[in-house]
C-alpha cells in the first residue's frame, strides 16, 4: 500500500514521463472548474487535509515529497473541495508558510521542476506584492533552467506569475475573491472584473 504522501503526490502528478507530457495529462485534474473533480479531491483527501491542519502530519515536512504533500493538501486541494467558498482560502498561510521555509533551506530543489511549480504557488496565491514578486523571480528561474521541450509549458507558468502580480500591484488584493470572501469591490475592481482574465 502507497504511503499518505506517495498517494497525494501520485494522484497529483500521475504517472506520465516528462514534465510537458505530466502537464498534458494532468491539465484537467490541475485547471478545470469540475464538479465531479471537486467531489473527488473531497472524498479522498477531504479528511487528510483537516487532519494536516490540525498539525497531524507536520512530520512530513521534514522530506521534499512529503513538504510537497502539505503544499498540496493545504494549497491545491481545498480550493477544488471548498471551491466558491471562503473555505478556499483558509488553509492559505499553511501552504505559504510550508513554502517559504523550504525554498529557504532549498527543499525544493530535488523536485521535478514540475513539481515545483506547486512548491512555489502559495506564493502566487498570495495577496502580498513582495510574495508576488519572489514568485515571479522563482517561475522565471524555472523556465530558464528548461529543456527546450519543456519551454513552453513553463514560460505559461511564468506568464501566469506575471498576471497574479500585476493584479495584486494594481489592487493590493484579488478583486475576484471579494465576492466570495464578503468584501465590498472598489468601482475600480467592479470595471476590472467585467474584463476577460480578471478571474483565475
Amino acid at each position: 500500500m502507497a504511503s499518505p504522501v506517495a498517494d497525494i503526490i501520485g494522484y497529483w502528478f500521475g504517472n506520465a514521463s516528462g514534465d510537458a507530457a505530466t502537464a498534458q495529462a494532468q491539465r484537467k485534474l490541475w485547471w478545470a472548474k469540475d464538479a465531479a473533480i471537486d467531489a473527488d479531491i473531497r472524498k479522498r483527501f477531504g479528511d487528510r487535509v483537516e487532519a494536516a491542519a490540525t498539525g497531524a502530519h507536520d512530520d512530513w515536512a521534514a522530506t521534499p515529497n512529503g513538504r510537497l504533500a502539505l503544499i498540496l493538501l493545504f494549497d491545491q486541494f481545498p480550493r477544488n473541495m471548498y471551491r466558491d467558498t471562503p473555505q478556499a482560502f483558509a488553509h492559505d498561510p499553511l501552504a505559504c508558510k510550508l513554502a517559504l521555509d523550504g525554498i529557504a533551506d532549498g527543499v525544493e530543489q530535488s523536485l521535478r521542476p514540475i513539481e515545483r511549480v506547486f512548491f512555489y504557488l502559495p506564493l502566487e496565491h498570495a495577496e502580498s506584492l513582495p510574495l508576488q514578486e519572489r514568485c515571479v523571480e522563482l517561475f522565471s528561474a524555472l523556465a530558464a533552467a528548461a529543456p527546450d521541450a519543456d519551454r513552453g509549458v513553463f514560460s505559461g507558468y511564468v506568464d501566469f506569475a506575471v498576471r497574479h502580480r500585476d493584479i495584486i500591484r494594481r489592487f493590493g488584493r484579488f478583486p475576484h475573491r471579494n465576492r466570495i470572501l464578503g468584501r465590498a469591490s472598489t468601482p475600480e475592481e467592479t470595471a476590472f472584473l467585467q474584463q476577460p482574465g480578471s478571474s483565475f
